[in-house]
């Protein structure tokens, strides 16, 4: 069995000066896609269920269960993880269910709401053995509610994680969720003076929205944990739509999905890669100027979950 904490894999990354990729599943061919990516990188990964992932499935339960037997078969180690979850009785559910790590975003709140949720929420978890995220300065994105230039406070922050006891900290350093482009530009100065500030590891989200050579530049700053769905649901989706394109007779989903499974698992392999490895990334780009995978956008009608 290869179900592990992802204490271990964000510590792990963490004092080596690396990344972890954290891809969010949407439905079990996404778990499976990300499972084979952690094979073929021959790398660790994180699978994230998101808040809006268990509405989708009409609970948590159905979807958290495969998941969680998926990445028990995995050959690499493989974390389960709740991401964005804004109502505390979801991430109680995660942890009788047997997530070893939650995400508890109260970034919209007023300061000391959050704080006192958070705490609230950590307090419950480390009782149960479970790694907490907490989020603080709000990630924008689909919804809007992100101003433009809003940023993570090193002071606050420093004052959020001792109050809070959360495990990591996701922060407002730029990027801004379900981006279509990757032309997201990160405070890199912002990054280093946080990760000098906070004795817990940097959680980058919407990452989909950010390059690969600023993803090398924000890990070697400090971040270390690196959420990304939109970007993976892109190379699904258009998976899809080329064999569904090819063949209008095709009804057996089984026949489109397995290559958009495929598809998904090699760029996730990719970035596992290239976060494990960010002195490699620009060295990469400067030999594949062309690469779709570093260079351009996602298909505009791709709908990306909250990342």
């Amino acid at each position: 069995m290869t179900l592990v904490s992802a204490r271990d894999l964000v510590s792990a990354a963490s004092a080596a000066g690396t990344g972890i990729g954290a891809f969010n599943v949407i439905h079990l061919e996404t778990a499976e896609g990300l499972v084979r990516a952690a094979a073929l990188a021959e790398l660790p990964v994180i699978l994230q269920i998101s808040q809006n992932c268990a509405d989708y499935h009409g609970g948590l339960e159905p979807i958290a269960l495969a998941t969680l037997a998926v990445a028990r078969r995995a050959q690499m180690p493989v974390a389960v993880h709740l991401d964005h979850a804004e109502r505390p009785e979801l991430v109680d559910e995660a942890i009788a269910l047997g997530f070893g790590s939650v995400m508890f975003d109260g970034g919209a709140l007023p300061y000391d709401d959050n704080v006192a949720l958070t705490a609230s929420v950590a307090a419950r978890a480390h009782a149960a053995g479970v790694y907490v995220e907490g989020e603080l300065g709000e990630v924008g994105g689909k919804d809007g509610a992100h101003a433009p230039g809003v940023r993570t406070d090193p002071d606050e922050a420093r004052a959020f994680v001792a109050a809070t006891g959360v495990d990591a900290l996701a922060v407002a350093v730029g990027s801004s969720h379900a981006m279509t482009d990757r032309t997201a530009s990160l405070d890199l100065d912002l990054i280093a003076r946080l990760h000098a500030a906070l004795p817990v590891p940097l959680v980058l989200h919407g990452s989909s929205g950010v390059a690969d050579a600023v993803i090398a530049d924000a890990v070697r700053a400090g971040m270390t944990k690196i959420n990304v769905s939109t970007h993976l649901n892109g190379f699904f989706t258009r998976a899809v739509r080329e064999k569904l394109d090819a063949d209008e007779r095709l009804v057996d989903s089984r026949k489109y999905l397995a290559p958009a499974r495929d598809a998904l698992a090699v760029e996730a392999a990719r970035l596992l890669r290239l976060f494990a490895s960010p002195s490699q990334i620009r060295t990469q780009i400067a030999e594949n100027p062309g690469n779709s995978a570093t260079s351009t956008g996602i298909d505009d009608t791709v709908q990306g979950a909250r990342r």
